[in-house]
């Protein structure tokens, strides 16, 4: 039996994953959250059809909660190979979701080619668009070649909170305030083709990134945000 790495790994193994969880499990039942369209994530699914959620780094921990609800579908995600990456992994697996080990900023063309293998033998994939460590509110290319060669519909998902920390990290990531109001909202489905030029390809890639910047700067509104966070 191979021993641990170090007392702190065995720690964060035994006690600290777990107790991190319930943690953030406990802080997010004060939250309300609504879902918006989830049928047509549902319809498609039960067509046979795959899916890849799209979403900004910035807006997952309010969804985290709601994340539990597919682990029926155990959607796969891409997590780095770095000791925090470890950590990540064994609270992504808490909560119902399959760690692909992997980098889109190293070693991007093995995690891309995982995930794709992935999907061919499973239903869905949730994928950070810009993460792992930005530029914030650009999407990189990787989802859309993931949904090209895989034939998964890209589905853009909304994340906004009527009140939130905002921390100073590269993406202003946000943390929801107790007791706020969650809106979680799903837009139409986005189709790649198989064979596809340069062009149309990045104006694909581009439609994402404005869907995404715009839906959220219309619900970030409707809270009071003067601008998309």
């Amino acid at each position: 039996m191979p021993m641990e790495k170090s007392p702190i790994s065995a720690f964060n193994r035994i006690i600290g994953v777990p107790a991190a969880y319930v943690a953030i499990r406990f802080y997010l039942s004060f939250m309300r959250i609504r879902v918006d369209r989830e049928h047509l994530l549902f319809n498609h699914l039960q067509q046979g059809g795959k899916v890849i959620v799209a979403f900004w780094h910035q807006r997952f921990f309010g969804a985290i909660g709601y994340v539990k609800k597919f682990s029926v579908l155990a959607p796969s995600v891409i997590i780095s190979k770095s000791r925090d990456g470890e950590l990540i992994s064994r609270a992504a697996i808490r909560l119902g979701i399959r760690p692909v080990r992997g980098s889109s900023s190293r070693g991007g063309k093995e995690a891309l080619a995982a995930m794709v293998a992935d999907l061919s033998l499973h239903p869905a994939a949730i994928h950070a668009v810009d993460g792992p460590r930005g530029p914030k509110g650009t999407v990189k290319a990787g989802v859309i070649r993931m949904a090209q060669l895989s034939q998964a519909a890209i589905f853009p998902l909304y994340i906004s909170a009527e009140r939130a920390w905002v921390t100073r990290s590269w993406d202003r990531f946000l943390i929801p305030k107790p007791f706020s109001r969650i809106l979680i909202r799903w837009d139409d489905p986005i189709f790649i083709p198989t064979t596809i030029t340069p062009e149309s390809f990045e104006a694909v890639r581009l439609d994402l990134e404005n869907r995404l910047i715009r839906g959220h700067a219309a619900d970030d509104l409707n809270w009071g945000w003067g601008k998309s966070l």
